[in-house]
């Protein structure tokens, strides 16, 4: 009786293989982030995936029906004066929404501005049609002098998307500039608690 198992050695990956593999699952996590976790955690959807395979309905709050509450006040509830709440963001302002579309000739600049007192705070998107912008998010404290802080700066940009909360009292808005040889209008989608939107 002969022995029919061999025992044949496995070699080491080579440099190239493993560069291979790793790069494939670099692109694979990218995918998966951007077609799922985005869509499903914060309710970004930029391929609109998301959507078609219903994800973005998980980033959606279930609403509470009347049945679902109680009359009745748990023994252990804690009194609100009791608790400080870092989750709460009482607003000074009234909750608006916005909608401006800005148009842009080849080299020309825009901003928007809102004034906002610290603790104000919208969710915003703003997408191009046509092209691409260069953008600088900022503020301005009252008197500065024209002294600004930059929150968040692009170049080459279509789309942009976010929450933000002012840090400041001051003007808190957007500068966009088309750098290409077309026309584009950005337009820019506000919603929250801040002053009216404006052109400096």
């Amino acid at each position: 009786m002969t022995d029919s198992l061999h025992n044949n050695p496995v070699s080491a990956p080579s440099c190239g293989q493993l560069l291979k593999a790793t790069l494939g699952s670099i692109c694979i996590a990218a995918l998966l982030l951007v077609t799922t976790v985005l869509p499903a955690e914060y309710g970004i959807d930029p391929t609109g995936l998301g959507k078609a395979l219903g994800l973005m309905q998980l980033n959606e709050a279930t609403p509470v029906t009347a049945a679902e509450l109680s009359t009745e006040p748990a023994a252990n509830n804690v009194q609100a004066s009791d608790v400080e709440s870092e989750n709460l963001l009482k607003a000074a302002t009234e909750l608006r929404s916005d909608t401006l579309k800005i148009p842009l000739m080849p080299g020309q600049g825009a901003e928007i501005k809102s004034r906002m007192m610290p603790g104000n705070h919208f969710v915003f998107t703003w997408q191009v049609e046509g092209g691409r912008v260069s953008f600088d998010m900022h503020g301005e404290r009252p008197n500065s002098g024209g002294a600004f802080t930059s929150f968040w700066l692009g170049d080459d940009t279509q789309q942009s998307s976010g929450a933000f909360t002012a840090p400041f009292e001051g003007t808190h808005g957007w500068y966009w500039e088309n750098k290409g040889d077309t026309p584009v209008t950005v337009v820019l989608q506000t919603h929250g608690f801040y002053g009216d939107l404006y052109m400096p």
